[in-house]
């Protein structure tokens, strides 16, 4: 036949005597021209452009800029596109029915639509480059097209084709759409005047894209790039080349920052404040607030969302559309339809639809459309939800930082309640946000589902929507259960984790007393407690899953058997597959409506917390130095640091900050004598409880002087400063500060130092999670000399030399990898270094031994300070440094006892002049200079311990990547990549099997067969639906009603059993996922807590604090469901495409290619993922330390006057954090619309394979619906495995600390062989003793000897560093004894089983350690003690009467760590614990360096006697407390220097004895 572009069948086909317009073969030629204009037009434009690009083929995204009009015409054109796409098919069938071919019918369709795709591709390439002249050409372009559609229109008119004609429809909306184009074109003429005008307007892209940090593009891209997510393959791509990190990222565009997102909630909750202002009981509404900040992207969303939804049923119509179709056909073949004749070539709509082709092509651009709006609506509700959080913690900490401290010391608000708000209450919110337009779409989709399955199964379809509606409560009572069941299992688990904490942080004095066990059973329990709600978790959790499963099938079962018995005509294949499918749409939203409903529960919860907190004390406002100002908000923008510079000199900077946020604020202080810094006048301060703690206080702080506040612990002076600085509740009183007079000082200091912020050192030092440098210097400009000075004076250089990278060394959570007093030291450097008018330091000497804190008092203190003429207020317990002092405070019981000089004090009260003088002993003499040269103390020791093997340990984390990567080091980079691309298959399996192999076999095996069941549930029905209609006429009726009852009993036990094989998949996963959770923990927990305390000095707390808690939490709650749903998705998925395959063998043919694109997406997006989700979670955990930080050290902060700098640095976190949630989620979507798109081109395939193909029409309907489901599926197989691979990294890392080694715990001896009485009577031997800490180190001790007569009282001293602490472990076999022995009442200890030995002997240790329990529990937690025995060790330690006041007596409640109890009491109760273990060897390892020397007398007089007849060892910080001993040792370096008694050696006028105590008085 030959081709013809009018066709050869019709004469009158180039007749154009009636007028060339008349001719419709002329008038679609006509239409071709303009789209051959355009092509001829911008080819070379396309070309010419793209090859100058090449070399530069990346645009630089600064000129992105969008014409105005950018998004209609984008809408618009792809409109404008599917019309062609119909048009082309209206054409093709048409055609196939005529003679011949017709080509006019579809060939300038097809040119249109290539006209169309260049001219996006040519407007985005303009657009890009900003070169809008070259529009022009698309200008002419719709002009022309418009007018020759519209002729084409006139002539249908004229030629009376009805509208109902599908050609004419077609033309109308083309003539509409090109019309539009053009209005479009001219709007841009008219804005950008690029043409016909005189000045054409110049415009800058916007601000973000001129920050070449900005890399997430999403505002800023096309709509394609939108919707497709295009833009972010560079980085997907690049993820597979080098890790992606936070410098790939970039930072968040403008509108995204947490900062303005903060302004705006701020200020729409101002609003809702000022409505609910005259009404006193009303709060105000958290919920309008945010809707009126985040409304409309919600609104968008579900927009998004009901577009998606209603094309989600195009599915099920285009099924039955097609099944009927096909079965039409396959009935009809011998009947061929009549050809048509060629002028009358019009189709109708009906007919047009009735194509099954035509119906598959629908099905495909349906679903591409209803996945791409749904991913929209998915990424708009997960960036609102982004900002809000921002919004959300910037108000929280605003909020942090005027909490009034009362509220923290006194519980109302504990850093527990605040960290949840910040880690939960927030991402409550968030979550609820995302699900929210959920709540509102459900509805509508479930009612619409129900109405089409009615339409196709009338009465019976209402059954079973009747069974999903009735099993939906249930689900949702086990959602409540489930949530329920997490909130106990997350109090068991944080307590659990209260517990570890504890036992990590006191390890050391667990091992020594032998206490291990106790501990670690008290953790067990909690963690059975724990395993026991877990359980009831995941029994919920698999019933959950269960009804998710089971309910489709039990819904279909009751619809067909309901539809067998009441309906006289056989079920259809098309009704049948078309409501399957309905039924698959409608069980997801009642699944997920549960889900969204205790969701929106949780976050009214969450929000009635946030309001309580939002609204709780603020600091009082009448104490001036405390509020903080908003302007800060604002500048710190640009915030270098709040210097008075440019401000009126004599108004403090903070009014005029102030008076922005509270104009009405009294704007002058009374101004006092100019030599008084501050006055406290008849004041009363109370900590919140109406109670004061100070009463009647007097005072006056002169100004440039060193004030002293002297009294004993827990007199209320740390109160006093707290007051000073306006942190306390002021009952009655005022606190003056007055101007300070500033002419002395050298303008240069005067100009920079800050008025009134004070320079403060807390009694608990309070270090940042940052570097040593940062701590100090802790926001001011750096100065080196000024650094040096501060540095030398706190003697930190010794220390900063051993950090492995000096003063640059980060310093852990809490400073926890340096001693209390390196962290000391460091906060009074901190404070020294501030360029402040009034330093206050609040015991600064507590944890530093007599050399550090007479250097500190000479260079720091006397030198340092007093240079600079700064007012210095010292509250200590040395006496000895009252001489210094210029003004001295003396309090007792909260209260003032004595105010004035040394001089005042000794002229009117001598009895208190005497009682000092006591206790000093003798005036504080220069220290001999070589004395100061050998300052390397005992804690730089322990640091070097804790620094440098730290390299070493660092591999233990991945190990088995490291060795992989050693062998081949010169091609390291293909195998990182290797590594990075490889699923951890190695710890999947181990962590399978450690639940145990039965449950892993039955797993696999009940899986398999549910799977099985349910592919053979639908296969029957296909059989079962086919058969009927194909056999309808021949059968006589009692056939025909034993066949169905047939059916229905085949389909029903199908059915049933498929159900119950749900039930029985879902109980083993998660049963497995417990036995193993619950094996993993108490192998890590018994390893853990038997390990050598060398690898507690080595390993960062931190570091085995995540082994119990996110990794714990991971591997109990989120590897079993991952593992579920990665199983359940992947085996759907094979049994679908094993389905399909089965009914169109041809589909796999097709398969091929999809299939290696859906390995490549998943490859990449694994890789990017995981790096991404690392990025997400290693920035979370600044920002929740950074709260949590600022929390504890709000006092330093306030007094410092830094919350600006504080507050920006949290923006700087949460946008860190915010932007790589930000890209994670969008790697997600883009993931999610490729594997959405592979669907739809399998449904596609599908769909023409099986109507080519198909055997009959049940398995066309099949085909169909299975080719649906893959859809639905295939991204979740994917997230699946990038999560578990995610996930399994817990697993690798407890199982790394699983092969480590425990210490030795049995003896030679066995424990009944030991005498009960052991040891007793305390007679030591040591013989040639060598101590090591590791057989790899050098030793500690070498070759100690000495004997030690029973009772008798040594005392061992040296420098820090010497070897007396090394040497108190040795009797405790801590440390490796590698040569010699001690023998202890003539047994070598090294033979006696570790509990053993530990539990005979005592020692009390330099930091006082409390656990939170009752007094009762830290005194004696093995319950042997009767109450006198406790009650005489209470006495003994000077403490019974304060216990008798407290409540409870020995039953009191002790804090965590003991915060309840000062640091002197601590040590006191740390005394206690060890008379209660009568042993006969005590061992004292510095335990007197934090108490003051009035209960430090007391203490050596009682162990003098109530150890009368024990063997007491002393390790000495002040020399003077073992002049009394009966033997002293002096160790150097690991040796014995002197050995003797104290009058002996202080005979010896040069002996190193004598010079310590000389340096001592």
């Amino acid at each position: 036949m030959r081709l013809a572009f009018c066709g050869n069948d019709n004469a009158s086909a180039y007749n154009i005597s009636a007028g060339v317009l008349r001719n419709v073969c002329f008038v679609d030629a006509l239409n071709l021209v303009p789209h051959v204009f355009l092509l001829f037009i911008t080819f070379p434009i396309l070309f010419i452009g793209w090859g100058s690009q090449s070399s530069k083929v990346q645009i630089h995204h600064n000129t992105w800029l969008h014409f105005p009009g950018h998004n209609l015409r984008w809408i618009l054109t792809f409109t404008l596109l599917f019309v062609h796409v119909c048009e082309i098919a209206e054409g093709i069938v048409s055609d196939t029915q005529m003679k011949s071919r017709h080509l006019h019918l579809f060939l300038p369709a097809i040119i249109g639509f290539v006209a169309a795709t260049v001219s996006i591709v040519y407007y985005h390439n303009i657009e890009t480059s900003n070169f809008p002249k070259l529009l022009l050409a698309l200008f002419l372009y719709w002009i022309m097209a418009f007018v020759t559609k519209t002729i084409k229109l006139v002539r249908y008119c004229q030629d009376g084709v009805p509208f109902s004609q599908l050609r004419f429809c077609i033309t109308g909306i083309m003539v509409i759409l090109y019309g539009l184009l053009m209005a479009v074109e001219i709007n841009v003429i008219r804005v950008r005047r690029y043409v016909f005008f005189m000045n054409p307007q110049k415009v800058k892209p916007p601000e973000d894209l001129q920050d070449l940090g900005v890399r997430f593009l999403q505002p800023f891209v096309n709509l394609l790039s939108k919707a497709t997510y295009w833009w972010m393959n560079t980085l997907i791509i690049s993820a597979h080349k080098k890790p992606v990190d936070l410098k790939a990222i970039g930072k968040l565009p403008i509108a995204m920052r947490a900062l303005t997102n903060y302004v705006c909630l701020k200020e729409a909750y101002e609003e809702q404040k000022k409505k609910v202002a005259d009404q006193p009981n009303r709060s105000p509404s958290i919920w309008l607030a945010m809707y009126s900040a985040f409304g409309r992207p919600i609104l968008l969303s579900s927009t998004f969302r009901y577009l998606a939804d209603l094309l989600g049923f195009a599915g099920p119509l285009c099924i039955s559309g097609i099944v009927q179709g096909f079965q039409d056909t396959s009935n009809n073949t011998n009947a061929t339809g009549k050809l048509k004749d060629p002028s009358n070539s019009y189709l109708s709509s009906e007919e047009f639809l009735r194509n099954v082709y035509v119906l598959a092509v629908l099905l495909f651009l349906a679903l591409i459309l209803q996945r791409t709006f749904l991913q929209a609506s998915y990424y708009v509700t997960t960036e609102t939800g982004i900002n809000l959080r921002g919004a959300l913690l910037a108000m929280i900490y605003n909020k942090i930082l005027r909490l009034s401290t009362s509220n923290l010391s006194m519980g109302e608000m504990t850093l527990g309640q605040i960290n949840n708000l910040v880690a939960i209450e927030t991402n409550q919110l968030m979550w609820f946000l995302f699900l929210c337009p959920n709540l509102w779409a459900m509805p509508v989709q479930i009612i619409m589902g129900v109405i089409l399955l009615y339409n196709l199964l009338g009465m019976s379809a209402l059954v079973g929507a009747a069974v999903i509606v009735l099993l939906a409560p249930i689900q949702y009572f086990i959602a409540t259960k489930l949530a329920e069941a997490q909130k106990s299992t997350l109090d068991y688990s944080t307590e659990r984790l209260k517990k570890t904490n504890e036992i990590l942080k006191g390890i050391k004095l667990l091992k020594l007393y032998a206490w291990e066990h106790i501990f670690c059973t008290s953790v067990e329990e909690t963690r059975m407690k724990e395993l026991t709600s877990l359980k009831t978790f995941a029994l919920h959790t698999s019933l959950s899953i269960f009804m998710n499963a089971a309910i489709p099938i039990a819904a279909v079962l009751a619809t067909f058997v309901t539809y067998a018995y009441t309906n006289v005509k056989p079920l259809q294949p098309a009704q049948a597959f078309a409501s399957l499918s309905l039924f698959h749409i409608l069980v997801t939203p009642l699944f997920l409506l549960s889900t969204v409903v205790r969701f929106a529960v949780k976050a009214i919860i969450s929000v009635q917390k946030l309001n309580e907190f939002l609204l709780s004390d603020e600091i009082g406002d009448d104490s001036w130095r405390g509020g903080d100002s908003s302007v800060a908000y604002e500048s710190c923008k640009k915030h270098t640091g709040l210097h008075t510079k440019a401000i009126n000199r004599r108004q403090p900077l903070r009014y005029q900050l102030e008076s922005y946020e509270q104009p009405s604020r009294r704007q002058t202080r009374p101004v006092e004598i100019d030599d008084i810094a501050i006055k406290v006048t008849n004041g009363y301060f109370s900590w919140g409880s109406g109670l004061a703690t100070l009463s009647n206080i007097n005072i006056r702080i002169p100004t440039g002087q060193m004030t002293m506040i002297v009294g004993q612990v827990g007199c209320g002076k740390s109160s006093l400063l707290l007051a000073i600085l306006g942190e306390m509740q002021t009952l009655e009183g005022k606190v003056h500060w007055s101007n300070v007079n500033e002419t002395e000082p050298s303008f240069e200091a005067s100009r920079s130092r800050n008025r009134y912020s004070v320079a403060y050192a807390a009694q608990k030092p309070w270090l940042l999670n940052a570097t040593v440098e940062e701590n100090i210097i802790f926001g001011s400009p750096f100065n080196k000399q000024r650094y040096k000075a501060v540095t030398d004076a706190c003697s930190l250089q010794p220390d900063i030399d051993l950090l492995p990278f000096g003063d640059q060394t980060e310093i852990g959570e809490r400073g926890i990898n340096l001693s209390g007093g390196q962290r000391q030291r460091i906060c009074v450097a901190r404070a020294l270094y501030q360029n402040t008018n009034i330093v206050f330091l609040d015991d600064p000497f507590s944890a530093l031994d007599i050399h550090l804190s007479d250097h500190l008092m000479q260079e720091g203190i006397l030198k340092f300070l007093q240079e600079d003429k700064r007012t210095l207020v010292l509250v200590t317990h040395k006496l000895q440094y009252l001489p210094h002092a210029d003004w001295i405070i003396a309090m007792k019981d909260g209260m003032v006892l004595r105010e004035g000089t040394l001089k005042d004090i000794q002229t009117k009260d001598t009895e208190l002049y005497e009682h000092w003088k006591t206790l000093m002993n003798r005036q504080d003499q220069e220290l001999e200079k070589d004395m100061e040269a050998d300052q390397t103390t005992l804690e730089r020791k322990t640091l070097r311990r804790a620094m440098y093997p730290r390299e070493s340990k660092a591999q233990l984390e991945d190990e088995d990547e490291e060795e992989e990567e050693e062998e081949d080091e010169d091609d390291n980079m293909s195998t990182v990549l290797r590594l990075r691309t490889k699923m951890p298959w190695k710890t999947c399996w181990r962590y399978l099997t450690s639940g145990g192999f039965f449950l892993l076999f039955l797993m696999i095996f009940s899986k398999l067969l549910k799977h099985s069941v349910i592919v053979a549930i639908d296969y029957w029905l296909a059989t079962w639906t086919s058969m009927d209609n194909g056999n309808e006429l021949r059968n006589a009726d009692d056939v025909k009603s034993t066949k169905k009852t047939y059916h229905v009993a085949v389909f029903s036990i199908l059915s049933g059993a498929g159900i119950v094989l749900c039930l029985i998949t879902s109980l083993t996963v998660e049963w497995m996922g417990l036995t193993a959770a619950k094996n993993l923990h108490h192998n890590l927990l018994n390893k853990i807590i038997l390990g050598p305390i060398r690898f507690f000095d080595t390993t960062p707390l931190g570091l085995i604090l995540n082994r119990f808690s996110a990794d714990t939490n991971i591997i109990d709650q989120h590897i079993p469901p991952t593992l579920e749903s990665l199983t359940r998705s992947t085996l759907l998925c094979l049994s679908a495409i094993g389905m399909i395959s089965y009914a169109t063998p041809w589909f796999l043919v097709a398969l091929v290619p999809l299939g290696i694109a859906f390995y490549f997406i998943q490859k990449y997006f694994r890789v990017a993922s995981k790096d991404l989700q690392e990025l997400d979670d290693s920035t979370q955990l600044p920002l929740l330390c950074h709260f949590s930080e600022t929390a504890e050290g709000l006092t330093t902060i306030r007094a410092f006057g830094h919350e600006a700098r504080f507050k920006q640095r949290m923006l700087e976190l949460t946008d860190t954090n915010n932007i790589a949630y930000l890209f994670l989620s969008a790697a997600n979507r883009w993931l999610e619309v490729r594997t959405d798109y592979l669907g739809a081109c399998i449904v596609l395939t599908a769909a023409v394979t099986s109507i080519t193909e198909g055997p009959n029409s049940g398995f066309v309907g099949l085909g169909l619906l299975y080719a649906l489901t893959i859809t639905n599926y295939l991204n979740w197989v994917v997230r699946n495995l990038a999560d578990l691979e995610v996930q399994m990294g817990a697993v690798k890392k407890v199982h790394s600390f699983l092969n480590m080694e425990s210490e030795n715990y049995e003896g030679y001896l066995d424990p009944s062989q030991v005498p009960k009485d052991w040891p007793q009577e305390g007679e030591i031997k040591i013989e040639n003793l060598c101590v090591r800490y590791e057989n790899n180190l050098k030793p500690v001790l070498k070759h100690v000897k000495a004997y030690i007569k029973p009772g008798q009282k040594v005392g061992i001293c040296g420098r820090t560093g010497s070897g007396k602490s090394s040497l108190s472990l040795a009797f405790f076999r801590m440390v490796d004894i590698f040569d010699g022995r001690i023998v202890i009442d003539g047994i070598d200890i090294s033979k006696l089983p570790l509990h053993t030995l530990r539990s005979r002997l005592s020692i009390i240790l330099q930091d006082p350690i409390l656990f939170s329990g009752s007094i009762r529990f830290n005194l004696d937690p093995e319950c042997k003690c009767t109450d006198d025995r406790l009650w005489e060790a209470l006495e003994i330690a000077q403490l019974k009467n304060m216990v008798k006041s407290l409540p409870g007596g020995l039953d009191a409640v002790v804090t965590e760590g003991g915060e309840n109890f000062s640091v002197g009491q601590r040590q006191l109760f740390c005394l206690a614990r060890a008379f209660v273990r009568k042993s006969s060897i005590l061992i004292m390892d510095e335990a007197t360096a934090s108490i003051d020397m009035a209960t430090e007398n007391i203490l050596q007089k009682v162990v003098m006697t109530a150890f009368a007849d024990r063997t007491v060892v002393t390790i000495a910080h002040r020399v003077h407390t073992i002049l009394t001993a009966d033997l002293v040792i002096v160790m150097k370096r690991g040796n014995i220097l002197e050995y003797d008694t104290p009058e002996n050696l202080l005979s010896q006028e040069d002996g190193i004895f004598a010079s310590f105590v000389r340096a001592d008085m």
